[in-house]
């Protein structure tokens, strides 16, 4: 999307009503924003901001994602971008953060110690003060007491009920429903405590700050299973072995850890499939196929 007046105009007014008047704002340059936003650095003389947008976004997308950023830096566990303003200027949405100079180096071993901080900061009941979105799909975040309902219902449920919608049906679906049906098998009574998530915690959205600060973003919160960050951490790598070692000193992971694992990145991986395509129509029915050889 090349440089539009009017999406920087519809800023500005945001940032007036969130900051007092702001004049001048520059697009200075697009960044690099990731699959699924676009992403730029704006100014207002010497104020530097990052913004995210996505033309046609979810109603309510970047207001979820702005919340998110607010619990996880009201829990002082770690540190996130702060959201500064967010809105829409007819078909565009955006979300304008905190600038902050990010590089890929830094102690793996703190980004474990903070987010194993991050997840004693729990809930009485597992999903979240509002539905949000991963990418752009909905995630619905229904506050449920049983862990394994939850994660029937409100996580791998919604993506075969979309997968089948666009046409993945057959296998995929009957080898599903079959694991929904046995979903409380495989969890074998594991009822965590609901801990507050990243909840996409993938190598692309954590980095460290110019003073060697650990930094987390583009959050999917909702209170769960801490289990399912480390998941995530394991589907597409990128992750020290010092970021574990320190993780699992503060906070060690029960038995049945790696099947729970597979059940959890499973999600991810439907999700992958709803967004991106068939690519990932084989690797979906493997990973179910082998969760359903767990059943005994």
């Amino acid at each position: 999307m090349a440089f539009n007046h009017t999406l920087l105009e519809a800023i500005r007014d945001g940032l007036s009503q969130a900051l007092g008047k702001v004049t001048e704002l520059e697009w200075i340059q697009d960044l690099p924003g990731g699959d699924i936003n676009r992403a730029a650095l704006i100014r207002s003389r010497r104020t530097k901001w990052f913004v995210k947008y996505h033309v046609n976004a979810p109603e309510g997308m970047f207001a979820a994602e702005a919340l998110a950023l607010l619990e996880i830096a009201h829990s002082d566990c770690i540190q996130v971008p702060s959201p500064i303003a967010y809105g829409n200027d007819g078909n565009t949405a955006w979300l304008v953060l905190e600038y902050l100079e990010l590089s890929s180096n830094g102690l793996a071993s703190q980004l474990g110690e903070q987010l194993a901080a991050l997840h004693t900061i729990t809930n009485n009941r597992y999903g979240w003060s509002r539905d949000n979105y991963i990418g752009t799909t909905p995630q619905r975040n229904t506050r449920c007491e049983k862990w394994a309902e939850f994660w029937r219902e409100y996580r791998l449920r919604p993506q075969l009920k979309m997968a089948q919608t666009s046409g993945h049906g057959g296998q995929l679906i009957s080898q599903g429903e079959r694991l929904l049906e046995n979903i409380d098998l495989l969890m074998d009574g594991h009822q965590p405590a609901a801990s507050l998530l990243h909840g996409d915690l993938w190598a692309g959205n954590k980095a460290f700050s110019s003073e060697g600060q650990a930094v987390i973003f583009d959050p999917a919160s909702y209170y769960g299973d801490r289990e399912t960050d480390i998941a995530m951490t394991e589907l597409f790598g990128g992750f020290e072995p010092a970021f574990y070692s320190a993780y699992l000193a503060q906070a060690p992971l029960p038995d049945g850890y790696p099947l729970r694992r597979d059940l959890y990145n499973l999600y991810h991986m439907l999700n992958h499939l709803n967004l991106f395509g068939e690519a990932y129509l084989y690797r979906c029915q493997n990973m179910i196929a082998a969760l359903l050889a767990q059943i005994h």
